[in-house]
């Protein structure tokens, strides 16, 4: 069994033990009642996929469920269920079963701290796939104009080649660094959960991505972005002394050093629908004793050009989200609120990965 999955029987196991409801609050990161996202989709796979849903009409599938779900997390099923928002706040996650690909949130906005469980039923009713996202992430699939544009920053004047804007990193994190010269065991993956014992420095981190500046690959062209920073993804793990390059999607791109990677081909950073310098928790296990916040992540933004169907990088800039509207101007949107749809990708649910 893998550690991953290890863990998700843990946090059943001790909210089981608890006695706790889905209406007790939980702090974001408790290390041994909060679930994060990649075990909880890890559990509702486990608990949910290969029921039938077969011949109940909507509102007892929906209730049914959600009874699914308490079971599958190790929660008591209540008597009846409160209409709360969300359905199930102590963990701070909806559901939504999914027939199409066509996602439909009414009357409410995407919330970039929430977690949205899409639930994949076969044509024949069966429960097959689960997806567990957040609000940033729904947002970033959103090509229907629904949602006006998040949040966005502007490159600005670039400073050489190489940019510290933040020379320490913020007081919590730096508070952990006693190992400063930490590295990555050899088993150790670029999307798992951030020790104490290997976490690096933010000026570490700065001296091992630096010798990406001059490096250049084949432009994929605008409609492969995601393989476009794939292969920047790729770089920044074995500059930072990984073994394997792996990426899940989640928020920061490298979990296990609180960094998030983006390729700027332009001068516009699209940030989505939670700002850098947000204190909002991250939905990760704590750090030590620290419950980390996304202002705690550093961002490398690697600034790049296209020429000749050649992607060059040009410059690092690397920061705190803490620091991050220090160098880069902000520009504000507005989130509609009334029904959204969102489609989703055609591979969405192909896989089960956290």
């Amino acid at each position: 069994m893998k550690a991953s999955e290890l863990l998700a029987l843990n946090f059943q196991k001790n909210i089981r033990a608890s006695g706790l409801s889905i209406y007790d609050e939980i702090k974001v990161g408790d290390s041994d009642l909060w679930v994060p996202s990649s075990e909880l989709q890890i559990l509702l796979n486990r608990g949910l996929s290969g029921s039938s849903l077969k011949g109940l009409p909507l509102r007892t599938r929906s209730k049914v469920v959600k009874q699914m779900v308490c079971k599958a997390l190790g929660y008591p099923v209540p008597s009846s269920f409160q209409k709360t928002h969300p359905r199930f706040p102590g963990q701070c996650f909806d559901t939504y079963v999914q027939k199409s690909n066509n996602l439909q949130i009414w009357n409410e906005e995407l919330s970039p701290m929430r977690r949205y469980a899409l639930i994949r039923v076969s044509e024949e009713d069966v429960i097959t796939t689960i997806r567990v996202v957040d609000g940033q992430t729904l947002a970033l699939l959103d090509t229907t104009g629904t949602l006006t544009q998040k949040y966005q920053a502007r490159v600005g004047e670039i400073h050489g080649t190489h940019e510290l804007v933040s020379k320490s990193d913020t007081p919590p994190i730096a508070g952990l660094l006693k190992q400063r010269h930490a590295k990555p065991r050899r088993t150790d993956s670029p999307i798992d959960y951030p020790s104490v014992e290997s976490l690096m420095s933010i000026t570490t981190i700065f001296e091992r991505l630096k010798s990406i500046v001059g490096v250049s690959f084949q432009d994929l062209g605008r409609d492969q972005e995601r393989n476009r920073g794939g292969h920047l993804h790729k770089l920044v793990s074995e500059k930072l002394g990984y073994s394997e390059y792996r990426d899940n999607g989640r928020f920061p791109d490298v979990r296990h050093q609180l960094l998030e990677v983006k390729l700027q081909t332009s001068p516009t950073i699209d940030l989505g629908l939670v700002t850098p310098d947000s204190r909002d928790p991250l939905d990760i296990p704590e750090l030590g004793t620290i419950q980390v916040r996304h202002c705690d992540v550093r961002y490398a933004i690697f600034c790049a050009r296209i020429q000749k169907s050649e992607i060059t990088i040009n410059n690092l800039i690397l920061t705190t989200g803490d620091s991050f509207f220090r160098r880069f101007t902000r520009f504000e949107g507005k989130v509609v609120n009334r029904k959204l749809q969102v489609p989703l990708p055609d591979d969405f649910f192909d896989s089960k990965s956290e």
